[in-house]
C-alpha cells in the first residue's frame, strides 16, 4: 500500500511519528501542491493520504480524479477544505485527529506585541547597525476587542486581562451571560471597532461571515488601533485592509492567514507598511505536531486493520 503525507513544509513528519510501523510505502511531500494536475500526479496510486489542515483542497473534482484513494486523514477534527459528501460518494473514508487549543492564541499575542512594539523593524535596524527609532504602544490600560469568543477567542481574552487590558467581545450570537463567563463585556460590533486599541479575530468563516471586516468596518477603527487575524483570511477584505494601511488609517496589522497560500511573491501585502506577516504558523508547534502525526499514523493503522477510528465521513 502507498501512503502519501502532503504539505510537510518543514519535513518533520518522520520525526514526530514512526511510519515504519506501517506495512506500507510512505512518501513525504514537502512542497505546496500547485494545482489539480499536480495533486493527481503526486497521488496517483496512493490509497491513503495525510493532509495537513487546510493546505490542500479535496473537492468533488479532485476526488473524481483520484480513483485509487480510499483513506484521507486530516490533521484536526474538521477541515473546511475537504468535501465530506464528495468523499462519501467516491468511497473515501475521512478520519481526523485531536488538536490542541493553545498554539494559535499564543501566536496571536506574538503578533500583537510584534506590531505594537515594532519588533521586526527594530530587530532589522539593529542588525543593520542602527539603533531605536520607533515608539511602541502600551497594552496595560488599553482596550482589547475580541471578535469571536469561542475556545480560542476566550483564551486570547484571558491573556489580555493578564496584561491589564479592558476586554470587550462581539459575535453574532454572543450573549452578555456568555461574555461574563469569560470576564469580559459584550458590546456591538460597531462599538468594539470604534473603541478598541487592538482588534483580534477568532471567528468561523462562512457565507455570512465572509468579508466581516471590510472598508466600512476599518473606517470605524481608531487611527492608533491594530488589527490581528490568525483565523481565516476570508473574514477580512484584504484589498480594503491594504488601502487602509497605505493611507495610515490604522496603526498596523498582524496577519497569519491569506486568501491564497502560500502568499504570492508579488502580492501587495508583502509591500504594505506597518504589517507583521507570518506564513500561517498558528498551529505549527512541536506540541501540535506531537498530536497530529502520531494520531494520523494511528488512523491509518486502524483503517488497515478494518476498524477505522476518528471517522468524519
Amino acid at each position: 500500500m502507498r501512503v502519501v503525507i502532503l504539505d510537510d513544509y518543514q519535513n518533520v513528519s518522520r520525526t514526530f511519528a514512526d511510519w515504519s510501523t506501517l506495512d506500507a510505502e510512505v512518501e513525504v511531500v514537502t512542497r505546496p501542491i500547485v494545482d489539480t494536475a499536480d495533486l493527481v500526479s503526486v497521488l496517483t496510486g496512493a490509497e491513503a493520504v495525510v493532509a495537513m489542515r487546510e493546505r490542500t483542497v479535496f473537492d468533488a473534482d479532485r476526488f473524481g480524479r483520484l480513483p485509487d484513494l480510499r483513506l484521507l486523514v486530516t490533521t484536526g477534527a474538521a477541515n473546511a477544505s475537504i468535501d465530506l459528501e464528495a468523499a462519501r460518494q467516491h468511497g473515501v473514508t475521512v478520519c481526523g485527529t485531536e488538536a490542541p487549543r493553545t498554539a494559535t492564541p499564543e501566536l496571536t499575542w506574538g503578533l500583537i506585541l510584534a506590531v505594537l512594539r515594532h519588533i521586526p523593524a527594530e530587530d532589522a535596524r539593529l542588525r543593520a547597525g542602527g539603533w531605536q527609532e520607533t515608539v511602541g504602544g502600551d497594552l496595560a490600560g488599553s482596550r482589547l476587542g475580541v471578535i469571536g469568543l469561542g475556545r480560542l477567542g476566550s483564551q486570547v481574552a484571558r491573556i489580555g486581562q493578564a496584561f491589564g487590558m479592558d476586554v470587550v467581545a462581539w459575535s453574532e450570537n454572543l450573549t452578555p451571560e456568555r461574555a461574563a463567563e469569560v470576564g469580559v463585556q459584550a458590546v456591538s460590533k460597531a462599538e468594539l471597532l470604534a473603541t478598541s486599541d487592538v482588534v483580534t479575530i477568532h471567528y468561523k468563516l462562512g457565507e455570512r461571515s465572509r468579508g466581516l471586516i471590510g472598508a466600512p468596518e476599518l473606517a470605524l477603527m481608531k487611527p492608533n488601533a491594530i488589527l490581528i487575524n490568525t483565523s481565516r483570511a476570508g473574514l477580512v477584505d484584504t484589498d480594503a485592509l491594504v488601502r487602509a494601511l497605505e493611507a495610515g488609517r490604522i496603526r498596523g496589522a498582524g496577519l497569519d492567514v491569506y486568501d491564497t497560500e502560500p502568499l504570492p511573491v508579488d502580492h501587495p501585502l508583502r509591500r504594505t507598511p506597518r504589517t507583521v506577516l507570518t506564513p500561517h504558523l498558528g498551529y505549527v508547534t512541536e506540541g501540535t505536531y506531537r498530536i497530529f502525526y502520531p494520531q494520523a499514523l494511528e488512523d491509518i493503522a486502524a483503517w488497515m486493520a478494518g476498524e477505522p477510528i476518528r471517522v468524519l465521513t
